[in-house]
């Protein structure tokens, strides 16, 4: 359906983002943009605030759908899309040419999918917009080169800060010298510290460029995802099969 044009882009760079074990082809950086989310746009009577770094709302699985919990883990929109994204913008609506449409596009809508359909929901989960590829416009997007990369050395992974690295040789040019099974640099508003997924011993957590450990190695996988960039939220499982957020203090949602 024509309606769902929208959505599968999303949902497609989300499994590109999210392959379990798969290993980058080289030494690649993934480019940066701002997280956008908004911590005061809802009532707070069903939204106690816990952690002001992340959103209100936050995606979780249930019986195989997806709805939104509250902080505390109170389901706030039930479980019924097979698809449901981080409350954001969504730039294609933003520079749409139907007027109306561009309302839809800012940070308080989220987009779900149902039926093979897609929405923009607003807060109380109302279904308040359905997608039209008439009313899609182009997204104007900043290219913000990453200031760290992974470099692979003799089968290990380590973190090198691009500019000023000239000689793999010399172990002081790495920011993290290659000791990891994989690393990869996630996507972020803080070019400077970003967050970087890591397997140590088979296990997944999650580091910064100083090599201080943020999430314990202690999952079977973390998504390669925009789950960081668009809600400073990891994606993770334990058991390879049942996936749900944490955040930068490894507690589960």
């Amino acid at each position: 359906m024509k309606n769902n044009i929208h959505i599968l882009g999303i949902f497609l760079l989300m499994l590109v983002f999210s392959q379990s074990q798969a290993k980058p082809a080289g030494n690649s950086y993934a480019e940066i943009s701002k997280a956008h989310f908004d911590n005061d746009s809802i009532h707070k009577g069903n939204m106690p605030d816990t952690n002001l770094d992340i959103p209100r709302l936050i995606p979780k699985k249930k019986n195989g759908k997806f709805g939104y919990v509250n902080q505390t883990g109170k389901f706030i929109i039930q479980p019924e899309y097979h698809i449901a994204v981080f409350f954001s913008e969504d730039c294609n609506l933003l520079n749409s040419s139907n007027e109306k449409a561009r309302e839809f596009g800012t940070k308080d809508y989220a987009t779900v999918e149902k039926n093979m359909i897609s929405y923009r929901i607003d807060q109380t989960g109302k279904r308040v917009y359905q997608y039209k590829d008439e009313d899609l416009g182009i997204c104007k997007s900043e290219y913000r080169k990453q200031q760290f990369q992974a470099y692979v050395a003799n089968g290990f992974y380590g973190i090198v800060e691009e500019a000023k690295f000239m000689n793999p040789d010399d172990p002081s040019q790495y920011r993290i010298y290659p000791k990891y099974q994989y690393l990869h640099v996630m996507e972020g508003d803080n070019i400077g510290n970003p967050m970087v997924i890591a397997i140590l011993n088979d296990k997944f957590g999650v580091i910064d460029v100083n090599d201080n450990i943020i999430v314990p190695f202690e999952y079977a996988d973390i998504k390669r995802n925009f789950s960081w960039k668009l809600g400073k939220m990891f994606e993770v499982t334990k058991d390879g099969k049942n996936y749900y957020y944490i955040d930068a203090n490894n507690k589960a949602y």
